[in-house]
């Protein structure tokens, strides 16, 4: 009854209009930034800190902090909502847990279902919303607890199960997943390393000292290389695209969406609630897990629904999981939680266990703002479901040059360097040249994201056991996640060598 006590009080902080004003804000401000491809929610709340600062200065400190940080949550969760609609009408991802949606989003949008697509991204972020939330209010206290025993061994063996999943995203051949997964890590090395500083595949050019930005990697590959196939390969569409006709999905794929959903939502909250797992991975996984239980694994990638609902319910309820260590333990789940901590700690809130009792009103009225704030995405987003699912029809001629602006606009944006958009544009022409060959790209992306966490916690165990592999074999949680990834790569072999090839297709 505790929690149910604080949570009433929280809404009635959440509730007061300048709140509604900023949570409505921030929502709005999030499905923009969501949209557009490259500014993802990490430079969207770095963006708008000092923006919320001066809008709050007139509150008394207390007050400012919990407007700031509503405003602030209310960009990152409504960035996952709205990095759905370009996956889905343009196969350009708005932020990096949009990239899985891409996969069949984009399918379903080229036989003119682009609004049932939508529409199942906004009901599925709207439900894994409500549910990620209801699991905040339960789960906080226990699962912080958990949480805690997670320790560099158990996540070096949690990135290497998310690495041998991938096989579960290779398109047509195994092989070529393992390859692009590799080539995915060997990009993830460039940079300083972590540790001695020392530079890696530099080559004395410095803006690769920190390494390849992530997002020029995504957009470049999927962005760009679809511009250069419409290019060279003369596609054109010049509105004779299959008609958007209902915004809402028929009752048939409503009732295919429902299991889905609901696996995602569940899935993408505990991945959210592990530090540096994050949404990108919870989609990841629950598109796998999706693929590994259908029926019918191979309509995926050809524009299932089940392809768009699973990955969207996830990352939205791993944005509502990533808040627990937060809260909680105040350990940041992910980049944009960082960025959301820094402003928590600008406004002398500190995160961490003793938050619900010294600044339960910050807290509780955060964790209803985020129920208010769902309502209002899917108010938002409904209608303008049809509004959106227009830009498909825009003629090729004005739509390449436009998917090229946004992506080099918001690829220049992160770092502000010229480099970054020579990079975006030799990034296009690979992506462009892999998806010819049939290579696939899901994995290369994963690899470069899952590269830096794998290496830190690799480093950090064996810098605790003095040098001694065995530390991952000790570790009862770090054995059974090993385990795991073992069969996840060998049973699919085992199975060819058998000659059950039915079998094999359903784990490529």
């Amino acid at each position: 009854m505790d929690a149910l006590t604080f949570l009433i009080d929280g809404f009635q902080t959440a509730l007061q209009p300048h709140n509604l004003f900023f949570a409505f804000l921030g929502v709005l401000i999030g499905t923009a930034v969501g949209v557009l491809p490259g500014i993802g929610p990490m430079s969207g709340v770095a963006l708008l800190i000092p923006v919320t600062a001066s809008m709050t200065s007139g509150l008394d400190p207390a007050q400012a902090a919990t407007s700031s940080i509503i405003l602030l949550a209310g960009v990152y969760y409504g960035a996952m909502y709205g990095g759905s609609t370009t996956s889905i009408l343009l196969n350009t991802p708005g932020e990096s847990s949009s990239v899985v949606t891409t996969l069949d989003g984009y399918q379903m949008a080229k036989q003119g279902r682009a609004g049932a697509a939508l529409a199942i991204a906004a009901i599925g972020s709207f439900v894994a919303g409500l549910v990620s939330l209801i699991a905040l209010v339960l789960l906080a206290e226990p699962l912080s607890n958990v949480a805690l025993k997670f320790g560099p061994a158990e996540y070096f063996s949690l990135m290497l199960l998310g690495l041998a999943a991938v096989s579960g995203l290779a398109g047509n051949s195994m092989t070529k997943a393992w390859m692009m997964t590799v080539f995915g890590l060997l990009l993830s090395t460039i940079g300083l390393d972590n540790v001695s500083g020392v530079a890696r595949f530099t080559y004395n050019i410095s803006f690769l000292y920190g390494g390849l930005e992530f997002l020029t990697v995504a957009v470049g590959l999927f962005a760009l290389g679809e511009v250069f196939k419409a290019i060279l390969h003369k596609e054109k569409n010049d509105g004779e695209i299959a008609k958007i006709g209902r915004i809402l999905p028929s009752k048939a794929e409503a009732k295919e969406s429902v299991g889905p959903i609901a696996r995602g939502s569940l899935l993408g909250f505990f991945v959210g609630v592990l530090p540096g797992a994050g949404a990108t991975l919870a989609s990841f996984f629950s598109y796998i897990m999706e693929k590994k239980l259908s029926k019918t694994p191979e309509k995926f990638g050809k524009g299932t629904i089940a392809g768009v609902a699973a990955p969207e319910s996830a990352n939205n309820a791993a944005s509502g999981g990533a808040m627990i260590p937060l809260l909680t333990l105040g350990i940041p789940g992910s980049g944009t939680t960082a960025i959301l901590m820094g402003a928590l700690i600008m406004y002398n809130v500190q995160p961490g266990p003793l938050l619900f009792d010294e600044h339960p009103d910050v807290a509780w009225g955060l964790i209803a703002s985020m129920f208010i704030g769902n309502v209002m995405l899917l108010i938002l987003n409904m209608p303008l479901v049809k509004i959106f699912a227009k830009i498909i029809e825009t003629p090729t001629k004005y739509l390449l040059p436009l998917i090229v602006a946004i992506s080099v606009f918001g690829v220049y944006a992160v770092q502000v360097t010229i480099f970054d958009v020579f990079l975006l544009i030799g990034f296009g022409l690979l992506g462009y040249l892999l998806a010819q060959h049939d290579f696939p790209l899901a994995p290369l992306v994963l690899g470069l994201v899952l590269g830096p966490m794998i290496e830190n916690n690799m480093r950090r165990a064996l810098t605790a056991s003095n040098g001694d592999f065995m530390v991952f074999f000790e570790k009862p949680i770090s054995l059974v996640l090993l385990i795991i990834a073992f069969l996840w790569i060998v049973v699919p072999f085992i199975m060819k060598l058998k000659g059950k090839s039915i079998i094999v297709n359903e784990d490529m």
